[in-house]
């Protein structure tokens, strides 16, 4: 089965997994506990599995070659910590006047703050075909920046009164993201060949986790009694969120294509996904951090759940369209560089 294949069943396991978390769920019930046991499986060992896989899949030398991609690196980074939610923030003064439910709004500004998402975006890199490597290494040096910059973010467009504890934070991801990814590179190199003849399905493995992130984080928050959801309010933020996804996958395109730009083809797939994904693992427990004792934490985590499964519906969509540019440009490219055979006289 191709990465498409597992991608398009990944999101319609998905659609079964949150209809079973709706049916499943009963008022004042949350998600701790359990066979799952969320508060360890997710928040110590889901990430963890992601980032092990990624470091026993990537080629060392293709990781150290992502690695002095620099332009690559600022521009993702730039446009998803900086571009996005200033975006985001200009479009909800707009919003601001509509009857839309102002706590999805600040949920929409929540979503821009975040970092980009620590496997989804290398998962449709892989599927098209693109920088896989620069994906992996946007994933986890944009989760350091998101420690700070995400916090900062928040505070900075919607305010709160906790305080963050940074060094707790920071250590975790470390220990969540770094840690595992060294150790897979580690493993790689005494069962490289074994990997090579058997080649183990990576992404079914990284799908899988995300998936299980996914149902755990839907159900906690829904699981809250005080939720207060208004169908209009609902409808309008999926139309956004799906809208801006589409817009600033365009956008990123367009900038990474231009005529005096450097990038391959395959940098531009790794570019437009992780500059538009956004990290639904690392966001959920930043929220709770940044928004503890907020009555409206639940309504504020909404577009952000809804913002995960739409990139991935969407990104899964758009694989095929964006595959056969990638083919054709880097064939267009190949022949331009070809040296021309002499004209015979």
């Amino acid at each position: 089965m191709g990465l498409l294949e597992r991608l398009r069943k990944e999101w319609f396991i998905l659609g079964i997994v949150l209809v079973i978390a709706v049916a499943r769920l009963e008022p004042g019930v949350g998600v701790k506990g359990g066979p799952l046991r969320p508060e360890i499986t997710i928040t110590y060992i889901a990430v963890s599995a992601i980032f092990f896989n990624s470091g026993l899949s990537l080629k060392t030398e293709e990781l150290t070659n992502a690695l002095m991609h620099v332009k690559l690196h600022l521009f993702v980074q730039i446009f998803t910590l900086v571009f996005f939610p200033t975006a985001i923030w200009v479009f909800l003064q707009l919003l601001s006047i509509t009857p839309i439910n102002e706590w999805l709004l600040k949920g929409l500004q929540t979503v821009g703050c975040m970092p980009p998402p620590v496997s989804s975006a290398v998962i449709l890199t892989k599927a098209v075909g693109g920088n896989e490597a620069a994906a992996i290494f946007n994933s986890a040096f944009g989760s350091f920046l998101g420690i700070v910059i995400t916090p900062l973010l928040l505070l900075l467009f919607l305010g709160s009164s906790s305080s963050v504890p940074f060094t707790s934070i920071f250590s975790q991801l470390f220990m969540t993201v770094v840690v595992p990814l060294i150790i897979g590179q580690i493993v790689r190199r005494y069962i490289k060949d074994w990997l090579e003849r058997k080649k183990p399905p990576f992404g079914a493995i990284s799908s899988c986790v995300l998936l299980m992130i996914i149902y755990t984080t839907f159900c906690d928050t829904f699981a809250n009694p005080n939720i207060d959801l208004d169908k209009f309010s609902l409808i309008i933020i999926v139309f956004i969120i799906f809208s801006v996804q589409m817009s600033f996958m365009f956008l990123t395109f367009l900038f990474s294509t231009r005529n005096n730009s450097t990038f391959t083809p395959s940098d531009t797939v790794a570019i437009v996904f992780c500059s538009t994904h956004k990290s639904l693992t690392l966001g959920i427990p930043m929220l709770k951090i940044v928004f503890a004792g907020y009555e409206h934490l639940s309504l504020i985590s909404v577009p952000l759940l809804i913002y995960h499964p739409a990139q991935i519906l969407l990104g899964s969509l758009l694989v095929p369209t964006i595959k056969s540019w990638m083919v054709s440009r880097q064939k267009a490219l190949k022949l331009t560089r070809q040296p021309k055979a002499p004209v015979k006289v």
